[in-house]
């Protein structure tokens, strides 16, 4: 891996991303019109000491993931996307793998939404992206590693981050193991699937004993969802799941009655921003 290289590249590409592109505020003194490393590190879902070794060529060799994660939050185009992997010292996933890309088409639909809770998951169902309201709501953005997997969340993590009932949530995870036991036929060559279901099944009874089952219909994704946010309280809205089917995500899109309460709760969240959620 050519790490100069590498690192040059990542610094190129941050420094022409504005701000207000990725939904930051772009006043104040900045040495650059691109994004700080910080903030390019916090989007990505990686630490700055990570970014800070990368670009400076003391790390070697960044996982798929990281690379995956890197080109999204730059917005690379197909062909820089290509290079940013070759770069790290491998090629970009190929069919055979589950996607983790959003395509420039998809990211301009979730631009227009910026003040809409949004979050984007891929056919595993690993958190890819989250705009800065769904993050004020549920404080996604300190999730790491596999707490960013909803599936090991809902079984072995310490929850969803809606508020469910026993029914509720029982029925929420029969449709995530359907759903992922459809997504594992749909990619048998792909070594993460196998992975995550080992350690689910290692952790988690209630999981081994539904994908033991062989259930293959998910169930209907409840529309209505509620959160305990730690500032403004119980916040009511709809939930509605879009597929985009050439590229295997699923954007959920919350929403509350204009004018309601739950609306002016919502706003409330959005500015006091991301909460210290234990």
């Amino acid at each position: 891996m050519e790490q100069r290289t590498f690192g040059t590249a990542v610094r190129r590409w941050r420094d022409r991303v504005a701000p207000a592109a990725v939904g930051l505020p772009d006043g104040g003194h900045r040495r650059a019109a691109g994004l700080r490393r910080e903030e390019l590190a916090n989007l990505a879902g990686i630490s700055v000491d990570y970014l800070t070794r990368l670009e400076q060529g003391r790390a070697t060799s960044p996982s798929a993931q990281v690379l995956e994660a890197l080109a999204r939050t730059l917005r690379l185009s197909a062909p820089e996307r290509e290079l940013l992997f070759r770069l790290g010292g491998t090629t970009a996933p190929g069919p055979e793998l589950i996607p983790q890309r959003i395509p420039a088409s998809v990211q301009r639909l979730l631009d227009r939404l910026s003040a809409t809770p949004v979050v984007v998951y891929d056919a595993l169902w690993n958190l890819i992206d989250a705009n800065a309201p769904y993050d004020a709501l549920t404080g996604a953005s300190a999730w790491r590693g596999i707490e960013r997997n909803a599936v090991w969340r809902n079984f072995a993590g310490p929850g969803p981050a809606a508020v469910h009932t026993p029914e509720g949530l029982a029925e929420q995870q029969t449709g995530l193991v359907a759903d992922l036991r459809m997504t594992a036929a749909r990619y048998p060559n792909d070594p993460r699937v196998g992975r995550l279901v080992t350690e689910l099944r290692r952790t988690s009874p209630r999981f081994a004993e539904l994908w033991d089952s062989g259930n293959l219909r998910p169930q209907e994704p409840s529309r209505h969802k509620e959160f305990d946010h730690p500032g403004v309280g119980r916040i009511a809205l709809d939930c509605d799941t879009l597929i985009v089917a050439a590229d295997d995500l699923r954007i959920m899109v919350y929403t509350a009655e204009p004018g309601s309460e739950d609306a002016e709760r919502l706003a409330l969240a959005a500015v006091l921003g991301s909460p210290s959620l234990t």
